[in-house]
């Protein structure tokens, strides 16, 4: 979607339609309760990070495996007053180890086992991790147009950019991260070598250019 600055993402979500069984990954800053009881209602499901001020309910504990990352599972009831509106939820903790912290998921999922809800949440991070490498790698952090016709040429472009870079990453055997792959590709645009050897060997000089016959000596 592409909106002014000023609208708001929640304005945005509001307006999408979604078939039943869809789940949604999304963050905080997409909590509205009257959204997230509306998607309820229509069969939809969501995955988000929880507020540490929501205030809430909880109806009863769930089974978590022992010895597990999953600290615990609650239902849960939070109550809109604003929306008039009740909303019957699951509550999870999870111990992330690589951070050192517990992470809080709230979900209307009544079915996932707990560490699933945790997987699609953590799928969600994907996406900013595309979205940083979409700003450093390919340098999207301003755009050369105001237009939407504009915009949508230059992430477009960008686009069609990373889904290549991807397919080099993948069909090379040097084992490139995706920032050196960049990094290093820039070095050999004016250089005469074949693509798919140096992906595989980038650090053998390129083959010596033989000079054509007809190519015309430069007169100064």
């Amino acid at each position: 979607m592409v909106t002014d600055g000023k609208v708001s993402d929640i304005a945005e979500a509001r307006k999408m339609n979604f078939q039943a069984g869809t789940v949604l990954a999304i963050d905080r800053g997409y909590i509205d309760y009257g959204w997230l009881h509306q998607l309820t209602q229509q069969g939809v499901f969501f995955v988000t990070r929880m507020k540490a001020d929501i205030k809430y309910k909880v109806v009863g504990p769930r089974k978590v495996p022992a010895n597990g990352p999953i600290r615990s599972d609650e239902d849960i009831i939070i109550h809109s007053w604003k929306y008039g509106v009740e909303l019957r939820l699951r509550r999870i903790v999870k111990w992330d180890e690589e951070r050192k912290e517990e992470l809080v998921f709230l979900t209307n999922h009544l079915h996932f086992a707990a560490s699933t809800v945790a997987a699609v949440y953590k799928d969600r991070w994907q996406i900013e991790i595309f979205f940083k490498q979409l700003k450093q790698l390919l340098r999207v952090k301003t755009f050369v147009g105001t237009s939407a016709n504009a915009l949508k040429i230059q992430i477009w472009t960008a686009l069609t950019a990373m889904l290549i870079l991807k397919y080099l990453q993948w069909r090379g055997q040097f084992g490139w991260s995706l920032s050196n792959l960049v990094a290093l590709l820039r070095y050999q645009l004016f250089a005469y070598r074949d693509l798919y050897q140096w992906l595989d060997n980038p650090f053998q000089p390129p083959p010596a250019v033989e000079e054509m016959a007809a190519q015309l000596v430069l007169a100064f």
